[in-house]
């Protein structure tokens, strides 16, 4: 296991000498107060996230008080490799919505991309604004080695989290303000700038203002992100609107006002595609925007992101995103994928079957870390059971090694210990592509475990990208 504090030598690496001087002269009481004053932070703004049990829980996130540290060398290459990666996925979707040239070439099988639910038909023949249909792109990473990083999955859709990142940069800054006097780190505070100039140079041919207008379209208080919708709607100081504040009247899409209605340029939508418009999917959608589609298709609003964008992180396409980017680019990947088995296929099926008890194996269209198995931790009886699950649905799952993901120092009842991590990274395409310096790091707290998702049990971390 790779440990991003100590060396080979259990020597402090340069960039936490002032962290661990820091955390030395913490007293466990301190330490206690200060966590205590996190945790009421997060309960009175109420950041919270659903847990899939019978009740569907409310709970806090636990936040873990230890930053995790990235040099600016080793942010160069995550930064590099993400833009890269972004650049790749959506030539892809601009791709298999026109002309199909890697069909064409054979690099991607056609029945992957045409027979998954994800694949908008609707969208041939459709570019959006800059071709871009995937403006915002979160990449999960981990890393194995001192330059050794890894892209576990994708966010093409609705990626969520960016309102952890800046809220535990906030609650740090504002419970240890000594420390960012004395460390150079670059900020994150200023994302909902740059998401809002994102979202604003994708407008629509249409629009016909300098200033176009940008609304966040959510589905309501009781999806578990919601908390993220009104956070960023108002740190963007836009409206977040419902399906019963929007209508079409003609080529164009309205907001309702407490004055005269308002025509739409933008939608930020953090709604999924089968209920985004009752007349083109769901019939029965509430959420939904009824007509919104051909207002979209017909040029009088952009919708971000794309309707059809999530087939670009489809498990069983993230195989090919290193060949996208030989193909589009003309470039060497600079981030590595996992080693992936697609059980689909006979043989790597019975690969899979041979070896489960050493591999992590994940259905295609899971998230959360739910509808996963990881060999290692798991009994025999749940390998058995999975296994099943594997010989009659072979298309929904994939498998990969059990990676040894990096370990960080982590407040475990009041006392540093190492625990794994991995990293979400946001970025955003529009007049330009870039990467907010930070992202959302996951840590695993339970002792021995590599699932770091907050409704198995994980928590979050401040990230640090250190400015030199």
């Amino acid at each position: 296991m790779f440990d991003e504090m100590y060396s080979d030598d259990a020597q402090i690496r340069k960039h936490y000498l002032q962290v661990n001087s820091w955390l030395r002269t913490m007293s466990s009481t301190v330490i206690s107060q200060k966590n205590f004053e996190a945790e009421s932070h997060f309960k009175r703004i109420g950041i919270t996230f659903s847990v899939k049990d019978d009740d569907m829980t409310e709970r806090i996130i636990p936040f873990d008080l230890i930053p995790r540290i990235l040099t600016n060398y080793e942010w160069v290459k995550i930064e590099k490799g993400v833009l890269q990666r972004a650049k790749a996925l959506n030539a892809f979707l601009h791709d298999i919505y026109n002309s199909g040239e890697i069909f064409k070439a054979g690099i991607v099988p056609k029945e992957i991309v045409y027979k998954k639910s994800s694949y908008d038909q609707s969208m041939i023949n459709f570019s959006p604004p800059r071709k871009i249909y995937s403006p915002i792109i979160g990449v999960d990473l981990v890393r194995t080695g001192k330059d050794e990083f890894y892209v576990l999955e994708d966010n093409c859709r609705t990626p969520s989290g960016v309102s952890y990142m800046l809220e535990n940069r906030e609650i740090m800054m504002k419970m240890f303000p000594d420390l960012f006097h004395t460390n150079r780190v670059l900020r994150v505070d200023d994302y909902p700038t740059r998401l809002l100039q994102t979202l604003m140079s994708l407008a629509p041919k249409k629009c016909d203002s300098s200033i176009p207008t940008v609304v966040l379209l959510t589905p309501g208080h009781l999806n578990s992100a919601y908390y993220e919708h009104t956070f960023l709607s108002d740190q963007m100081g836009i409206e977040m609107v419902q399906a019963e504040d929007l209508y079409v009247d003609g080529e164009f899409l309205f907001m309702k006002t407490v004055n005269d209605p308002m025509r739409v340029d933008v939608v930020y939508r953090r709604i999924d595609d089968n209920f985004l418009d009752p007349l083109f999917f769901k019939p029965e959608s509430v959420i939904g925007v009824p007509g919104i589609m051909n207002v979209y298709l017909s040029g009088g609003v952009n919708i971000c992101s794309a309707p059809g964008a999530g087939i670009a992180d489809d498990k069983s396409v993230y195989v090919y995103v290193p060949k996208m980017i030989e193909f589009y680019l003309g470039e060497t990947p600079i981030l590595n994928n996992v080693q992936t088995w697609r059980c689909e296929k006979k043989d790597e099926l019975q690969y899979v079957l041979e070896n489960i008890n050493k591999l992590v194996v994940k259905e295609v269209d899971g998230s959360g870390g739910y509808g996963m198995l990881v060999g290692p931790k798991s009994t025999k009886e749940d390998i058995e059971l999975f296994s099943k699950k594997l010989i009659s649905n072979p298309n929904g799952y994939i498998a990969q090694p059990t990676l040894e993901l990096s370990s960080t120092p982590t407040l475990i009842d009041n006392k540093i210990a190492g625990r794994r991590v991995d990293l979400r990274p946001f970025c955003l395409l529009g007049t330009e592509a870039q990467l907010c310096p930070g992202g959302l790091t996951r840590v695993a707290l339970e002792e021995g475990s590599y699932i770091v998702n907050s409704s198995q049990g994980g928590g979050v971390k401040d990230t640090w990208v250190m400015s030199s």
